[in-house]
């Protein structure tokens, strides 16, 4: 029998505390819902139980959102239970939505076993850095100080003044300009530019919090381009 909290944070809605009757340390970190309908399973180690877990997570978070695929993080995830791996990943295959499986030079034992079950049976693309026995689908190269941070919190912003991260070299790839339309009147205006008959503007939204984790954002993108792709025809 699992137990669930559920707290909302930046725009996740994740499972907290998710906890097998008996025991204080649950398999499955987290589990959330990215950008509305990716779902997000964290994993600490392959255990037994796991699988129950996974399963519990996914029926909570497919009740009240439109899930169009997975992403298993398995970075530093370890374990040595196989016939673990093994049931998990016989709960993925039967599975028809895209899966993305991130894992770095932390994924180890059965976790690792389990990345490499997955990707040779077709079930899913490997992300992130490479294990120890195996080289990732798409490789994305991340600290791993860095992404211990980003197990915490996706949308973390990095450290001002930090120019190095993978997360600020992430940020100035994809730089646009949010200058709003309220901005660029308030500009006329104090230049003496304001038009007579200029409609009042809209209030400014808030920006929307946006994943800062390198491995996860390409999961998350990989995700909603497969299922685009898998949309039935006609």
């Amino acid at each position: 029998m699992t137990r669930h909290s559920f707290i909302l944070s930046a725009g996740l809605l994740m499972i907290c505390g998710s906890l097998r009757a008996g025991t204080t340390n649950a398999a499955l970190a987290k589990a959330a819902v990215l950008e509305n309908n990716v779902a997000y399973l964290r994993v600490s180690q392959v255990a037994d139980g796991l699988a129950a877990e996974i399963q519990s997570a996914q029926t909570a978070l497919a009740a009240t959102n439109k899930i169009i695929g997975t992403v298993l993080d398995l970075r530093f995830a370890d374990g040595d239970d196989l016939a673990a791996a093994k049931t998990v990943a016989g709960l993925f295959a039967a599975k028809k939505l895209p899966l993305a499986i991130l894992v770095n030079g932390g994924t180890l034992g059965a976790a690792a076993a389990l990345s490499a079950t997955l990707r040779e049976a077709g079930d899913g693309l490997v992300l992130g850095g490479a294990t120890a026995e195996l080289k990732p689908d798409i490789a994305v190269s991340v600290p791993m100080a860095e992404e211990r941070k980003f197990l915490e919190n996706p949308y973390a912003a990095p450290p001002p003044g930090d120019t190095n991260s993978a997360a600020t070299n992430r940020n100035l790839a994809t730089f646009i300009d949010h200058t709003s339309e309220a901005d660029l009147v308030r500009e006329r205006v104090k230049d003496g530019e304001q038009d007579e008959d200029l409609a009042p503007t809209r209030p400014v939204e808030p920006p929307k919090p946006y994943i800062r984790d390198p491995v996860l954002a390409r999961a998350v993108d990989l995700i909603k381009a497969l299922a685009v792709l898998h949309q039935p025809h006609g």
